[in-house]
């Protein structure tokens, strides 16, 4: 039975805390890591009926988009609404776990999932993500050079552009005196030793970091392996990739009406519904889109190439200025509606990666604030 922590170690891989934005908080909120974990649920927001959902159905965890606690608070009482959330679930025995703007630019995060809702093809970031990059530097002896090569390129390092497994490597001799109480790997306590080894050099996306040291652990023979991780400068522009903000693709060719059309209907059914800026019968073949509010995002918008450009929470004096500059028709979408999109699809993830060993659901609780419209 996966424990918390073990669901946390996996939420983290794909959508990793180092990626949120620096005002945001996100990760564990509550619970035991050592808690097994046999029923999770999927909600956007943590209010009380969500966390009394959750408590009722018996879930272990409850994973939610949007943070209970974003801003600090003194007192958690249950005479506050965030207090009567977090006292319902603790009650409970629910633990809390929050994927934000970590979840918002990561492949299968929520941009990508609202974009698979719409239908978009060949989807890219809208504002790829600049990917950082680590050299890893390792000694080994030359008879198990070749094995950790592979872990190493298995675990994500020496992928570059159309090539992989690339690697450097140069010959040298690594000198060493096991000291009581170690258990070398070659040589024998208390007798210095000289290996033939090889120095082996790659360099791997910084997200990949952690996989490819655990890998190099588990593959070099040495009990206690000498490697170094250094950090490289930028060079050049940031290379495209599935990571970013937002989201740009094609649909069938067709109408803005009719577009909008599909939006509505692709979408969970909200009192917002779908606003349209724009001539009606404007064709439309190429869609730009961001999860949440994306007012942020117009300028970049504007020379994208984008018939249309979906999102939420737009204001009016930008979307009004954006609209003179003969950009993309706009369509706004109730945020709640929009970031839902994402639940099921990491609610599948954790199903496939766990198996039967825990069961998933989806809470179709409407959190919109906007209840109705006169």
């Amino acid at each position: 039975m996966p424990t918390l922590a073990d669901v946390v170690t996996l939420f983290d891989s794909w959508y990793p805390p180092a990626t949120a934005d620096s005002w945001d908080a996100v990760g564990l909120v509550a619970g035991e890591p050592e808690a097994e974990v046999r029923r999770v649920m999927f909600a956007v927001d943590p209010t009380l009926a969500v966390a009394e959902e959750a408590a009722e159905w018996g879930a272990d965890l409850l994973v939610v988009h949007h943070p209970l606690f974003l801003k600090g608070v003194h007192s958690v009482a249950a005479t506050t609404p965030k207090g009567r959330t977090l006292a319902a679930l603790t009650k409970a025995g629910c633990a809390l776990l929050t994927a934000h703007t970590n979840a918002d630019q990561a492949v299968d995060g929520v941009s990508q999932a609202m974009a698979d809702a719409l239908g978009l093809t060949d989807q890219r970031p809208l504002v790829p993500a600049p990917v950082g990059m680590d050299k890893l530097t390792t000694y080994v002896p030359l008879a198990d050079a070749e094995s950790v090569r592979t872990a190493l390129a298995d675990a994500g390092a020496g992928h570059l552009g159309d090539y992989d497994s690339a690697s450097f490597s140069t010959a040298g001799e690594g000198r060493f005196r096991p000291l009581p109480g170690a258990r070398p790997a070659i040589g024998s306590v208390g007798e210095p030793e000289v290996v033939a080894e090889t120095r082996i050099e790659v360099v791997l996306p910084r997200p990949r970091r952690a996989a490819v040291v655990t890998a190099l652990l588990a593959a070099h023979p040495y009990e206690e392996p000498a490697y170094d991780v250094v950090e490289l400068a930028p060079s050049g522009p940031p290379r495209p990739g599935a990571t970013g903000t937002g989201r740009i693709g094609s649909v069938s060719p067709t109408t803005l009406r009719e577009f909008a059309a599909t939006v509505a209907a692709a979408l969970p059914t909200s009192a917002h519904g779908v606003r349209v800026a724009g001539d009606p019968e404007r064709p439309v073949r190429t869609v730009a889109l961001c999860g949440g509010s994306g007012d942020f995002l117009l300028d970049r918008v504007v020379g994208s190439g984008a018939d249309v450009y979906v999102t939420s929470d737009l204001r009016h004096h930008p979307a009004a200025e954006f609209l003179e500059k003969d950009g993309p028709a706009l369509v706004d979408v109730a945020h709640w509606a929009a970031e839902w999109t994402w639940l099921p699809v990491a609610a599948r993830k954790l199903a496939s990666a766990l198996g039967d060993t825990v069961e998933t659901r989806v809470s179709t609780l409407v959190t919109d604030p906007w209840t109705f419209r006169v």
